[in-house]
């Protein structure tokens, strides 16, 4: 198993990230411009065991929507990449976390099929400068742009701000457990990293095994030069 750090850069009009994700322990710095988007990225960070230093420069002055779902984007891809180092995960992880009088479900799958179910039932418009709709749809920015599976649900709580924070604890726990190495299924067989990486990357410890996908592109003003 690699760790490697994968750094990704994102710039547009609405935003400039810097990313650095390793998925190991170690100190994390998360300065998104949003005091609580920092804070719940912070409890995944390390409930997960991982290691990122993040910095977002956006329009904050429109609102925080850009740097929230963008900052998300980012993450999702370096989750993405960091991925494809991991021989044979368990593929699956589910996790409860309370905090306080709240409780939250996630569960997710690696599964290379991007797809997301948020249900937190937020009372409040926001947390700190932060649109309490803008918490799920980080969630959901991460989950597609992971390529994972993903539901969280809110069971109980009260308190809005616990009932984020559990649910991103719970994200964590149970990409923890997805990561976690598959005893028994070697790099050669089926359901195995194997060495492929080429083209697109399947689904891990599936009874599929590792599809092959191969793309070309066929230039057709050439191929009309050769008739």
């Amino acid at each position: 198993m690699k760790n490697d750090t994968i750094v990704v850069a994102r710039k547009s009009r609405e935003t400039d990230i810097e990313l650095k994700l390793g998925l190991f322990p170690g100190a994390s710095d998360i300065r998104s411009g949003i005091g609580f988007l920092d804070h719940l990225l912070t409890s995944l960070a390390h409930h997960a065991g991982w290691t990122v230093q993040l910095r977002c420069r956006g329009d904050l002055e429109v609102d925080e929507h850009h740097s929230a779902e963008d900052v998300a984007i980012v993450l999702g891809i370096a989750f993405k990449e960091a991925l494809a180092d991991r021989r044979n995960p368990r593929r699956f992880g589910t996790a409860y976390a309370p905090l306080d009088e709240a409780l939250a479900r996630a569960v997710v799958d690696l599964s290379g099929r991007p797809w997301c179910r948020i249900d937190l039932g937020f009372r409040r418009e926001s947390i700190g400068s932060m649109a309490t709709e803008n918490i799920g749809h980080v969630l959901q920015s991460f989950a597609i742009n992971a390529g994972i599976c993903l539901h969280v649900d809110l069971l109980k709580g009260e308190n809005d701000h616990h009932r984020a924070e559990a649910a991103f604890k719970a994200l964590a726990l149970a990409l923890r457990t997805a990561l976690l190495p598959l005893e028994g299924i070697g790099d050669d067989q089926p359901g195995g990293l194997g060495a492929v990486r080429e083209g697109v990357a399947g689904p891990l410890n599936s009874t599929k095994g590792r599809p092959s996908i191969v793309i070309s592109r066929i230039d057709e003003a050439e191929t009309g030069k050769a008739r």
